[in-house]
């Protein structure tokens, strides 16, 4: 994730040492050696301003490596994203509060409508692809393999206390402890609409719009399973065990493939069109974002999309301006 800040800084040092060399040692060329090794780096000329966000605890690893890259492009603009579950990054996008807004789901009808209503016009990027991971307990050696219809069966509530003998005959008379993502979040929605199908969760679940919440959750308990992104199971793989779905686990090439169904899912940005025209450092940030979140997202555990995504989400931002 930080190769491309080496090699500029590589850059930096070998031009440095040749101006050594040429004997260009004065203030003024030192200076102006500095201004040109920060026209290199960024491309552009530097910049100063203030870009908010919200939305997706999904989506947060991917823009918080990007926040922490770009400061060393353009380090006079501050950008401040908080993770509010994509539901509550909307409403926050909704209310004219902020820049842009995560997603971890498509948005949805109603949200589209108030946006409308407010006023605001919006554009969508995709940033990335995620496969939905269902994790256990590493002592869990009974249900590491489940098919769409038994996590059905396994989260959808019934008016019971379910145990995993419920599920299975042949697994243990134990109760099922249940870790969710809040009702704000887009993982939520979406494990909702694929799995649950619109009926209500177990109501045992504990949820939380923290992933951190849930990965201590179902890795301090035997009888534990939950649901988030994939990238928190790579974070914390040495402590959970990823269930297969149908038969395929997540992975790589199966999320990128969508043989990973119905659990892999597109990660999107939506960004205020008013922003992009009237604040350059927004549109600056989002020209970075679609320009290396490909590789931000595979350095933190997601896959990225096909370069041609990359650049269509380009010309359309540049259509904007």
């Amino acid at each position: 994730m930080k190769k491309w800040k080496y090699l500029t800084m590589t850059a930096a040092l070998g031009s440095a040492l040749l101006l050594g060399a040429c004997g260009s040692e004065t203030d003024e060329d030192a200076t102006n050696a500095n201004d040109a090794t920060e026209t290199a780096e960024s491309g552009d000329a530097q910049l100063t301003g203030t870009v908010a966000g919200d939305g997706s605890s999904t989506v947060s690893p991917i823009t918080e490596a990007l926040v922490e890259e770009y400061a060393g492009v353009q380090p006079d603009v501050q950008v401040s994203v908080g993770v509010s579950g994509t539901g509550g990054g909307l409403e926050k996008f909704i209310a004219g509060e902020t820049d842009f807004s995560n997603a971890s789901r498509p948005i949805k009808d109603e949200e589209k409508a108030e946006l409308e209503k407010a006023g605001i016009d919006y554009t969508e990027f995709q940033v990335a692809f995620d496969g939905l991971t269902v994790v256990v307990n590493p002592e869990n050696d009974w249900a590491t393999e489940l098919t769409v219809d038994q996590l059905k069966k396994l989260w959808v509530e019934d008016g019971t206390t379910k145990k995993w003998s419920d599920i299975d005959p042949s697994w243990p008379d134990e109760e099922i402890v249940y870790y969710s993502p809040g009702t704000d979040s887009g993982t939520y929605d979406y494990f909702d609409e694929v799995i649950l199908e619109g009926a209500d969760l177990e109501n045992a679940a504990t949820l939380s719009e923290d992933d951190n919440v849930l990965v201590q959750g179902v890795a301090s308990d035997k009888n534990a399973i939950g649901f988030f992104g994939y990238a928190y199971y790579l974070e914390n793989q040495d402590k959970l065990t990823a269930v297969t779905v149908d038969g395929v686990a997540p992975t790589n090439e199966t999320i990128e493939s969508g043989e990973y169904t119905p659990l892999s899912r597109p990660l999107f940005v939506y960004a205020k069109n008013s922003a992009l025209k009237e604040n350059e450092a927004f549109y600056d940030f989002m020209k970075y974002t679609l320009e290396n979140a490909g590789e931000m997202a595979e350095a933190v555990g997601y896959v990225k999309l096909p370069d041609e995504k990359y650049e269509e989400g380009l010309k359309t931002l540049e259509g904007l301006k």
